[in-house]
C-alpha cells in the first residue's frame, strides 16, 4: 500500500509541477487593458514572471506597479505588433536581460463588427485586422521561435474567437484573420512536435471589454477576469483547443445541417443591426462598460424544472472540444 501510496504522491507531484507556472518566463501582448491586463495580474499570481507589452506605455506601467505592489514580478516592454522593427526589438531587449521566454500569449487584437456591404470600399478594414491578429501574432511566434527550439521547450497560446467556429454575421474581417491565425498555429505544431513546442489556441466566447464597446449589445458575455482565468489554464494544462459548447456545436451545424445553420445565423444577422460605428455614424464614443443585469422577481422553481437545467448544464460540459 505504501508503495501505491508512493506511486500516487510522485503522479500527482508530477502534475502540480506541469500546473506550477513558478519561475515561468511568459510574454503577454495586448496586456495594458480588457483580457491582456486580466491575464497578466492571474499569471503573475500563479508566480511567473510577465512581460507586458503592448503600445500604451503608460498604461502598461500601471499594470506593471499593480502587480508589483501585489508581489508579482513583471516588467513592461513598448511594442506595437505590426511593425517589425518594434517586435524585434522588444523581444531582443527581453532575452538580454532575462535570459529566454518560455511561454507566449497571443492576445492583441482589433476587432470590426460591420456588415460585408457596408465595407465594400473599406479594404482597410481587412488589413488592419490582418495586421494586428493574424500578421501580429505570427511575428511574435516567428521571432521566439529560434530560442525555444534551441532549449526544446515552449509553449504558445492564441487567443482566437469562437466566432470562427460560428461564422458570426458583421465580423468577416475579424473571423478571417483569427482563422488565418488558427490554421497557422495547427500547421506550425505538426512541425514543432520533435522540439517539444506546443500551442493551444483558445476560441474565446465574447468578453466585456472596451474593445467591443462601439458594436453595442452583442449578447451574452463573459467577464475579463474568466478569461484571464483561462489563459492561466491554457497555460498551465496546454490543451490543443479551449472551446466553448456553443461553437463546438455550431461546428457540427456546419457538418450536419449546413443550410439550417445559414439560416438561424441570417435571421441573427437580421435580428442585430449594425451599430452607429458601423454605419458611420457619429456618437458618444465608450471608454467603459457598464452592464445592469436586469432584475427578475424571485420564484420558486419546481424541482423537475431545476433537475433538467442541472442535467443539461452537465451535458453541456460534456460536448467534445470544451478542453481538449
Amino acid at each position: 500500500m505504501s508503495e501505491i501510496a508512493n506511486d500516487g504522491d510522485g503522479y500527482l507531484a508530477r502534475r502540480r509541477a506541469r500546473r506550477d507556472l513558478t519561475g515561468k518566463h511568459v510574454i503577454i501582448t495586448g496586456a495594458s487593458s480588457g483580457i491582456g491586463r486580466s491575464a497578466a495580474i492571474s499569471v503573475a499570481e500563479k508566480g511567473a514572471t510577465v512581460f507586458l507589452l503592448a503600445r500604451r506605455a503608460d498604461e502598461l506601467a500601471v499594470v506593471v506597479d499593480k502587480i508589483r505592489a501585489e508581489g508579482g514580478t513583471a516588467y513592461a516592454y513598448q511594442c506595437d505588433v505590426t511593425e517589425g522593427d518594434s517586435v524585434d526589438k522588444a523581444v531582443g531587449q527581453i532575452l538580454a536581460e532575462h535570459g529566454q521566454v518560455d511561454m507566449l500569449v497571443n492576445n492583441a487584437g482589433r476587432s470590426i463588427r460591420r456588415a460585408v456591404h457596408r465595407s465594400t470600399d473599406r479594404m482597410h478594414d481587412f488589413e488592419r485586422t490582418m495586421a494586428v491578429n493574424y500578421f501580429g501574432a505570427v511575428r511574435m511566434t516567428l521571432a521566439l521561435l529560434p530560442q525555444m527550439r534551441e532549449r526544446k521547450f515552449g509553449h504558445i497560446v492564441n487567443v482566437s474567437s469562437a466566432g470562427v467556429q460560428v461564422a458570426t454575421p458583421r465580423y468577416a474581417a475579424y473571423l478571417a484573420s483569427k482563422a488565418a491565425l488558427d490554421m497557422f498555429a495547427e500547421v506550425t505544431a505538426a512541425e514543432m512536435l520533435a522540439d517539444n513546442i506546443t500551442f493551444t489556441t483558445i476560441h474565446m466566447p465574447l468578453v466585456r471589454t472596451p474593445m467591443i464597446a462601439p458594436s453595442g449589445k452583442q449578447g451574452p458575455s463573459e467577464s475579463p477576469e474568466w478569461a484571464a482565468a483561462t489563459i492561466v489554464r491554457a497555460l498551465t494544462d496546454r490543451p490543443k483547443r479551449i472551446d466553448v459548447p456553443l461553437g463546438t456545436l455550431a461546428e457540427y451545424g456546419s457538418l450536419i445541417t449546413p443550410h439550417l445553420k445559414d439560416r438561424i445565423l441570417h435571421r441573427y444577422y437580421r435580428a442585430l443591426p449594425d451599430s452607429a460605428a458601423a454605419k458611420g455614424e457619429k456618437g458618444e464614443e465608450t471608454t467603459e462598460l457598464e452592464f445592469v443585469p436586469p432584475k427578475r422577481k424571485s420564484r420558486e422553481v419546481p424541482p423537475a424544472i431545476r433537475a433538467t437545467g442541472t442535467a443539461l448544464r452537465r451535458a453541456a460540459r460534456l460536448v467534445p472540444g470544451t478542453h481538449w
